[in-house]
């Protein structure tokens, strides 16, 4: 066992890692990813996650955390919205993205927020919103949004996650394309069931998180 492997076993509960400047991330699928200085990185570990459902699950209730925390400082006038699996958009655009991964029965959850303006295609920032970009402010109110929903979804189960996860959806009633290892499906996003999955056309196929490598609206 690594001594990285013995931490994470020996926590009794989450643990919050945080950096001012990432060089180096994976992103999904092992990309390359990186976070410039100025902007809001971190990741946070969960001890104990359970299943490999209930970890995707866990997921999206810092998605919602971190979408809650988003719309304090921006307002409902910014169109915020969550893309399936977990990224917070703004007008189509991404203003931050969760990146979920397990090891064992644990579960390390990558956040990053465009606080300040970023090089990258179809992206947003807060600065560009015209609203605050403390750092701290963000970190606060995502440690309380989190803290606030896993006591929702440890005392209530799914089903309260996920009412809120359907009615923020960007993704839910859209044609969509999505390419995974096992081929390419397109339908209309009709659903996400209970284990978090995308449900296409009514039933006739459910996509995993963890199984798509792109998703983007089919073009007739």
């Amino acid at each position: 066992m690594s001594e990285a492997t013995r931490v994470v076993h020996d926590l009794a509960g989450p643990c919050w890692i945080f950096a001012a400047h990432q060089t180096g991330a994976r992103g999904r699928r092992g990309r390359a990813w990186s976070m410039p200085l100025g902007n809001f990185s971190a990741s946070l570990v969960l001890p104990n996650a359970g299943s490999p459902a209930e970890m995707g699950l866990r997921s999206f209730v810092a998605s919602l955390a971190l979408y809650d925390a988003v719309r304090a400082v921006a307002g409902p006038s910014a169109n915020l919205s969550l893309k399936w699996p977990n990224d917070v958009l703004v007008q189509e655009r991404k203003l931050a993205g969760i990146l979920g991964q397990s090891g064992g029965d644990y579960l390390v959850i990558g956040i990053g927020l465009n606080l300040s303006e970023v090089e990258i295609e179809n992206s947003i920032s807060l600065s560009e919103l015209a609203v605050t970009t403390d750092y701290d402010l963000q970190l606060s109110s995502i440690l309380e949004n989190f803290s606030k929903l896993r006591q929702v979804f440890e005392t209530s189960g799914v089903s309260a996650v996920l009412d809120d996860l359907k009615s923020l959806s960007h993704t839910l009633g859209k044609k969509i394309r999505v390419t995974t290892e096992q081929g390419q499906y397109e339908g209309i996003a009709t659903d996400i069931d209970s284990q978090g999955r995308l449900v296409l056309d009514h039933g006739d196929k459910t996509i995993s998180a963890g199984d798509i490598m792109h998703l983007r609206g089919a073009v007739d």
